[in-house]
Protein backbone atom coordinates (compact mmCIF):
# COMPACT_ATOMS: atom_id res chain seq x y z
CA UNK A 1 0.00 0.00 0.00
CA UNK A 2 1.59 3.48 -0.90
CA UNK A 3 4.64 2.34 -1.26
CA UNK A 4 5.28 3.94 -4.30
CA UNK A 5 5.12 7.04 -2.66
CA UNK A 6 7.06 6.68 0.05
CA UNK A 7 5.13 5.49 2.58
CA UNK A 8 5.07 2.12 4.46
CA UNK A 9 3.46 0.43 7.37
CA UNK A 10 5.10 -1.74 9.74
CA UNK A 11 2.68 -4.09 11.44
CA UNK A 12 4.62 -5.85 14.56
CA UNK A 13 3.69 -8.11 16.89
CA UNK A 14 4.10 -7.23 20.22
CA UNK A 15 3.20 -8.12 24.39
CA UNK A 16 1.62 -5.22 25.94
CA UNK A 17 -0.59 -5.09 29.19
CA UNK A 18 -0.60 -8.65 29.25
CA UNK A 19 -1.75 -9.36 25.78
CA UNK A 20 -0.62 -9.93 22.57
CA UNK A 21 -1.71 -7.25 19.88
CA UNK A 22 -0.24 -5.69 16.54
CA UNK A 23 0.66 -2.49 16.17
CA UNK A 24 1.59 -0.57 13.05
CA UNK A 25 3.96 2.12 13.03
CA UNK A 26 4.55 4.19 9.77
CA UNK A 27 7.53 4.69 7.61
CA UNK A 28 7.93 7.71 6.11
CA UNK A 29 10.49 8.71 3.53
CA UNK A 30 12.16 12.24 2.75
CA UNK A 31 15.18 13.59 1.33
CA UNK A 32 17.03 13.93 4.59
CA UNK A 33 16.09 10.13 5.36
CA UNK A 34 12.86 8.06 7.31
CA UNK A 35 10.40 9.69 9.13
CA UNK A 36 8.88 6.79 11.81
CA UNK A 37 5.57 7.90 13.03
CA UNK A 38 5.35 6.05 16.80
CA UNK A 39 7.45 3.52 17.76
CA UNK A 40 5.57 0.68 19.63
CA UNK A 41 6.12 -0.61 23.24
CA UNK A 42 9.49 -1.78 24.58
CA UNK A 43 10.39 -4.52 22.77
CA UNK A 44 9.50 -3.23 18.89
CA UNK A 45 12.95 -1.70 18.03
CA UNK A 46 13.75 -5.40 16.55
CA UNK A 47 10.50 -5.34 14.64
CA UNK A 48 10.68 -2.13 13.42
CA UNK A 49 14.76 -3.28 12.73
CA UNK A 50 13.46 -6.02 10.62
CA UNK A 51 10.67 -4.47 8.61
CA UNK A 52 13.60 -2.01 7.46
CA UNK A 53 16.35 -4.44 6.44
CA UNK A 54 13.34 -5.77 4.08
CA UNK A 55 13.16 -2.32 2.44
CA UNK A 56 16.94 -2.02 2.42
CA UNK A 57 16.66 0.59 5.47
CA UNK A 58 18.48 0.47 8.07
CA UNK A 59 17.90 2.04 11.95
CA UNK A 60 20.22 4.62 11.33
CA UNK A 61 18.28 5.96 8.36
CA UNK A 62 15.98 7.48 10.94
CA UNK A 63 17.01 10.64 11.48
CA UNK A 64 12.65 12.01 13.05
CA UNK A 65 10.62 10.18 15.48
CA UNK A 66 6.89 11.41 15.38
CA UNK A 67 5.00 10.22 18.45
CA UNK A 68 0.89 11.02 17.60
CA UNK A 69 0.86 10.70 21.48
CA UNK A 70 1.96 9.80 24.60
CA UNK A 71 0.47 6.48 25.50
CA UNK A 72 2.97 3.43 26.41
CA UNK A 73 1.93 1.32 23.35
CA UNK A 74 3.42 3.87 20.93
CA UNK A 75 6.23 5.48 22.98
CA UNK A 76 7.56 2.75 25.50
CA UNK A 77 10.00 1.59 23.20
CA UNK A 78 11.55 4.88 22.05
CA UNK A 79 14.49 5.35 25.20
CA UNK A 80 15.31 1.66 23.37
CA UNK A 81 15.71 2.92 19.80
CA UNK A 82 17.53 6.24 20.85
CA UNK A 83 20.07 4.22 22.60
CA UNK A 84 20.94 2.73 18.46
CA UNK A 85 20.02 5.79 16.32
CA UNK A 86 20.85 9.91 16.53
CA UNK A 87 17.08 11.19 16.28
CA UNK A 88 15.49 13.80 16.61
CA UNK A 89 12.40 13.42 18.35
CA UNK A 90 8.45 15.43 17.61
CA UNK A 91 5.46 15.56 19.47
CA UNK A 92 2.94 17.64 20.44
CA UNK A 93 3.46 20.90 22.78
CA UNK A 94 0.74 18.95 24.87
CA UNK A 95 2.01 15.58 24.89
CA UNK A 96 6.07 16.94 25.82
CA UNK A 97 5.23 16.45 29.06
CA UNK A 98 4.65 13.90 29.43
CA UNK A 99 7.10 11.81 27.06
CA UNK A 100 9.64 13.79 29.26
CA UNK A 101 9.19 12.80 32.28
CA UNK A 102 7.05 16.28 33.69
CA UNK A 103 4.15 14.08 34.27
CA UNK A 104 3.04 10.56 34.39
CA UNK A 105 1.73 8.96 31.42
CA UNK A 106 -2.70 9.28 32.00
CA UNK A 107 -2.88 5.53 31.37
CA UNK A 108 0.14 4.22 33.08
CA UNK A 109 -1.80 2.86 35.84
CA UNK A 110 1.47 3.65 38.27
CA UNK A 111 4.24 2.34 35.43
CA UNK A 112 6.08 4.24 33.01
CA UNK A 113 8.58 4.03 30.16
CA UNK A 114 12.06 5.61 30.10
CA UNK A 115 11.16 9.63 29.75
CA UNK A 116 13.10 10.62 26.48
CA UNK A 117 13.66 14.68 25.72
CA UNK A 118 11.64 16.54 23.08
CA UNK A 119 13.32 18.22 20.63
CA UNK A 120 10.02 19.98 18.19
CA UNK A 121 7.32 21.03 19.73
CA UNK A 122 4.45 20.41 17.56
CA UNK A 123 1.19 22.47 16.73
CA UNK A 124 -1.63 21.89 14.30
CA UNK A 125 -0.84 22.84 10.64
CA UNK A 126 2.81 22.03 10.48
CA UNK A 127 4.07 20.38 7.86
CA UNK A 128 7.08 18.23 6.43
CA UNK A 129 8.11 17.81 2.94
CA UNK A 130 8.67 13.99 2.15
CA UNK A 131 8.60 11.82 -0.76
CA UNK A 132 4.67 11.73 -0.26
CA UNK A 133 4.27 15.45 -0.63
CA UNK A 134 3.93 17.69 2.08
CA UNK A 135 2.94 15.36 5.77
CA UNK A 136 0.51 18.02 7.83
CA UNK A 137 0.25 17.79 11.43
CA UNK A 138 -3.47 17.86 12.05
CA UNK A 139 -4.46 17.96 16.10
CA UNK A 140 -6.53 15.47 16.84
CA UNK A 141 -7.40 15.93 21.01
CA UNK A 142 -9.48 13.56 22.77
CA UNK A 143 -7.85 10.32 23.02
CA UNK A 144 -4.85 12.53 24.31
CA UNK A 145 -4.47 16.02 25.05
CA UNK A 146 -2.21 16.49 22.15
CA UNK A 147 -3.06 13.73 20.20
CA UNK A 148 -1.92 14.17 15.87
CA UNK A 149 -2.66 12.81 13.21
CA UNK A 150 -0.76 13.19 10.15
CA UNK A 151 -2.27 13.87 6.45
CA UNK A 152 -0.74 13.52 3.38
CA UNK A 153 -2.74 15.55 0.22
CA UNK A 154 -0.94 14.33 -2.43
CA UNK A 155 -2.00 10.82 -1.57
CA UNK A 156 -5.39 11.80 -0.02
CA UNK A 157 -3.47 9.35 3.00
CA UNK A 158 -4.29 9.93 6.47
CA UNK A 159 -2.19 8.50 9.10
CA UNK A 160 -4.73 8.52 11.96
CA UNK A 161 -2.75 7.37 15.36
CA UNK A 162 -5.56 6.38 17.45
CA UNK A 163 -8.19 8.78 16.14
CA UNK A 164 -9.40 6.30 14.28
CA UNK A 165 -9.20 2.42 14.78
CA UNK A 166 -9.38 -0.70 12.35
CA UNK A 167 -9.26 -3.60 14.47
CA UNK A 168 -12.84 -3.90 15.03
CA UNK A 169 -15.62 -5.53 13.02
CA UNK A 170 -16.08 -2.56 10.78
CA UNK A 171 -12.91 -1.95 8.53
CA UNK A 172 -12.86 1.68 9.82
CA UNK A 173 -14.07 2.83 13.10
CA UNK A 174 -13.87 5.26 15.96
CA UNK A 175 -11.68 6.01 19.06
CA UNK A 176 -12.10 3.41 21.66
CA UNK A 177 -14.47 5.12 24.79
CA UNK A 178 -12.36 2.74 26.81
CA UNK A 179 -8.73 4.28 26.05
CA UNK A 180 -10.44 8.05 25.23
CA UNK A 181 -10.07 10.33 28.00
CA UNK A 182 -12.00 13.15 26.54
CA UNK A 183 -14.51 11.38 24.48
CA UNK A 184 -16.22 14.52 23.34
CA UNK A 185 -13.03 16.21 22.29
CA UNK A 186 -12.05 12.97 20.12
CA UNK A 187 -15.56 13.04 18.46
CA UNK A 188 -14.93 16.74 17.62
CA UNK A 189 -11.69 15.06 16.25
CA UNK A 190 -13.52 13.13 14.01
CA UNK A 191 -15.15 15.24 12.60
CA UNK A 192 -11.74 17.68 12.49
CA UNK A 193 -11.10 14.21 10.17
CA UNK A 194 -13.90 14.07 7.87
CA UNK A 195 -13.34 17.22 6.54
CA UNK A 196 -10.15 16.22 5.06
CA UNK A 197 -10.17 14.71 1.38
CA UNK A 198 -8.90 11.16 2.11
CA UNK A 199 -8.93 7.87 -0.08
CA UNK A 200 -6.77 5.77 2.63
CA UNK A 201 -6.29 5.49 6.26
CA UNK A 202 -3.65 3.78 8.50
CA UNK A 203 -4.89 3.43 12.19
CA UNK A 204 -2.05 1.89 14.60
CA UNK A 205 -4.56 -0.37 16.25
CA UNK A 206 -5.78 -2.13 12.59
CA UNK A 207 -3.22 -0.83 10.00
CA UNK A 208 -3.79 0.13 6.19
CA UNK A 209 -7.74 -0.03 5.35
CA UNK A 210 -8.96 1.16 1.91
CA UNK A 211 -11.68 3.71 3.17
CA UNK A 212 -11.29 7.59 3.88
CA UNK A 213 -13.85 10.74 3.96
CA UNK A 214 -16.84 9.07 3.50
CA UNK A 215 -16.56 6.53 6.00
CA UNK A 216 -15.17 9.17 8.04
CA UNK A 217 -18.23 11.20 7.98
CA UNK A 218 -20.67 8.55 8.76
CA UNK A 219 -18.45 7.53 11.77
CA UNK A 220 -18.48 11.09 13.23
CA UNK A 221 -22.52 11.18 12.17
CA UNK A 222 -22.68 8.04 14.59
CA UNK A 223 -20.69 8.97 17.32
CA UNK A 224 -22.71 12.21 17.92
CA UNK A 225 -26.22 10.20 17.99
Amino acid sequence: MQEDAGVHVLPIPVEYGGKQLTVTPTIVESDRGLVLLDVGPPGAVDGLETHLRALEYDLDDIWLVLLTHHDGDHAGGLAELLERVDAVVATHREEAPYVSGEREPIKSEGSRYPPVDIDIELTDGVRFPTVAGPMAVVATPGHAPGHVSLYFPTGKLLVAGDALVADGEKPLEGPKPRFTPEMERAVDSVDTLAALEIEHTVCYHGGYVDRGTERIRELHEQLRA
